[in-house]
C-alpha cells in the first residue's frame, strides 16, 4: 500500500463514524471522481481498502487523494443527497445513476421533427419520459406500431427534414429517405411529405396515447383489422390483432403507471440519526419539500400549510417526465418497493386533503 492510500486509510479509521451518510472520493485536482452513501460510513469506507485489484472499488481508491463526507439523518436522506449530487456533479465514476435494469422509458424527442424512442434510461436529453416500463421487446413493439400507425419518423436524429411548408429558395421533388416514406408508412417529413402542422398533429395523438388520454392508435389499429377481414386476409388481421392485444396491455401498463404516482404522494416522516426526524412533502414521486419532523402543535401545523400548498398547486396531471423527475420517480418508487413497512409513516395528499371535520393531523 503506496503512502498516498494509507494516509487516506489513517483518516479513514481516525475521523469516520459508522452513521448514516454520503462521502465523495476526489482526485489529484479536487475534482470530484465518486459518490456513494452507506448506512454506515466508516464501514463502507474502509470496504474500500480492501478491494482486490481489478475491482471498482480499487481502481477509485487507487486515484483518489482525498476522501470527505458527511452525515445524514437517515439513510433516506443519504439516497437523496446522493441523488443531488450525482445529477449536479456527474462524477466520473458515477457511470449512470443506479437504475433497475429491467426498466425502460419512452422518450418522445424535442426535436423540430420529434421521434418516439425506447430507452434504458431518462439520460438527459431534452424531451418528455414516459415510464417506467418493464419489458424492452414489448415496449419496443408498441412503440413501433404506434410510429407506423400515426406515421411518426423513426430515423436517425441528424436526418435532415424538409417539411412541405418550410422555405426552399430553389424546390425540387424528393424521394423519401427510407424505406418507412416510400410505402407511405411514414409521413415523410424529410422529403416535404406534410407539413409542420400535420406532422405534430400526429405527434399530440403520440403523447395522448402515452398519457392515457387518447384511443387513435387503437382506433386506427381496429379500423385496419375490420378492413382485413372483410378482404379475408385473415392472417394479417391475426398479426394486427396481436399487435392490439400489445397497445390494450401499454393502456394498462399506462394507468398502473398513473395510480402508482398518484399513490406518491404523501407526507413522509422519517425517524433520523440522534432524534434528527425530518419530513418530506412528496407528490408525484418527487420530493417537493423538506423541513424537520413537527414537535409542536405550531410546527405541525406549519408542516401541514406547507404540504397542503404542495398538493393543492395546479399541476397537469401528465405521464410525461423530464430526466431528472423520472429518475427521481424511479428511486423514490423503489425505495418504497423495498422498504414497504415505511409506507406506515406516510400520510397520503388524499386525506391531508379531506374536508376539515375528516381531515386527519400529522401529529
Amino acid at each position: 500500500m503506496d503512502s498516498r492510500v494509507a494516509s487516506l486509510l489513517a483518516h479513514v479509521r481516525e475521523h469516520a463514524e459508522n452513521r448514516p451518510g454520503v462521502y465523495r472520493m476526489l482526485g489529484p485536482s479536487g475534482e470530484l471522481l465518486y459518490v456513494g452513501k452507506s448506512v454506515r460510513v466508516r464501514t463502507r469506507l474502509l470496504s474500500y481498502f480492501r478491494a482486490d485489484d481489478g475491482e471498482k472499488a480499487a481502481e477509485i481508491i487507487s486515484h483518489a487523494h482525498r476522501i470527505d463526507w458527511e452525515y445524514t439523518a437517515s439513510e433516506f436522506a443519504a439516497l437523496l443527497h446522493e441523488f443531488r449530487l450525482i445529477k449536479s456533479h456527474r462524477p466520473l465514476y458515477n457511470v449512470e445513476h443506479k437504475r433497475d435494469r429491467g426498466h425502460c422509458f419512452i422518450h418522445l424527442t424535442r426535436e423540430p421533427v420529434p421521434r418516439l424512442r425506447v430507452v434504458a434510461r431518462a439520460n438527459g436529453e431534452s424531451g418528455d419520459y414516459y415510464g417506467p416500463f418493464h419489458g424492452r421487446a414489448s415496449v419496443t413493439e408498441v412503440v413501433r406500431a404506434v410510429s407506423d400507425l400515426l406515421e411518426l419518423r423513426d430515423c436517425a436524429s441528424d436526418t435532415p427534414m424538409r417539411l412541405a411548408d418550410q422555405f426552399q429558395l430553389f424546390p425540387v421533388k424528393q424521394e423519401p429517405l427510407c424505406m418507412r416514406g416510400q410505402l407511405s408508412r411514414c409521413l415523410a417529413p424529410c422529403a416535404g411529405g406534410c407539413t409542420h402542422a400535420e406532422y405534430h398533429a400526429r405527434v399530440t395523438q403520440a403523447r395522448g396515447f402515452l398519457e392515457g388520454t387518447s384511443d387513435t392508435p387503437l382506433l386506427l389499429l381496429r379500423e385496419r383489422m375490420g378492413q382485413a377481414a372483410r378482404r379475408l386476409q385473415f392472417e394479417y388481421a391475426a398479426e394486427l390483432r396481436d399487435r392490439a392485444e400489445r397497445l390494450e396491455q401499454m393502456r394498462g401498463w399506462i394507468v398502473e403507471l398513473g395510480q402508482l404516482l398518484k399513490q406518491l404522494s404523501f407526507v413522509y416522516t422519517v425517524p433520523g440519526h440522534g432524534g434528527e426526524d425530518r419530513a418530506y412533502v412528496v407528490r408525484r414521486g418527487s420530493v417537493r419539500d423538506e423541513l424537520p419532523a413537527p414537535a409542536t402543535t405550531s410546527e405541525r401545523d406549519a408542516l401541514e400549510a406547507r404540504a397542503r400548498a404542495v398538493f393543492e398547486r395546479p399541476e397537469p396531471e401528465t405521464l410525461g417526465l423530464r430526466a431528472h423527475e423520472a429518475q427521481e420517480v424511479m428511486l423514490i418508487a423503489r425505495w418504497f418497493r423495498l422498504h414497504p413497512e415505511e409506507l406506515e409513516r406516510t400520510l397520503p395528499a388524499s386525506r391531508l386533503l379531506a374536508p376539515p371535520d375528516a381531515a386527519p393531523s400529522l401529529s
